[in-house]
Order: structure tokens, then sequence, then C-alpha cells
């Protein structure tokens, strides 16, 4: 019985690692279009508000 417990450790951590790879490889890029769209719309701000300073920009 002792060797039954011994073999089911490693199962247990095989079948834990299986879970855990599929966790962690699931895809989260559903959010990514919201953001790279607020981010185009930053920098456009940024650049019209650079626009607006004039040539003192110290370049």
């Amino acid at each position: 019985m002792a060797a039954l417990a011994w073999l089911l450790i490693p199962l247990f951590a095989v079948v834990g690692a299986a879970i855990w790879g599929g966790w962690a490889s699931r895809s989260r890029t559903a959010g990514d279009v919201a953001e790279l769209a607020g981010y185009a719309r930053f920098r456009d701000a940024m650049e019209k508000a650079g626009a607006g300073a004039g040539s003192g920009s110290g370049q």
C-alpha cells in the first residue's frame, strides 16, 4: 500500500502541472484591442498638445 502512495504522488504532480499549464497558456488577448485604441487616442492627444506648444521644445 505504501508503494501505491509513492506512485500516486508523481501522478498528482503531473495532473497538477497539466492543469496549471493549461491555465497559464490560456488566451488573454481579449482586452488588447481596447487598450491599443486607448493608447492611440492618448498618443494623438499628446501630439496635438505638443504641436500647440510652439517651437520652444528645447531641441
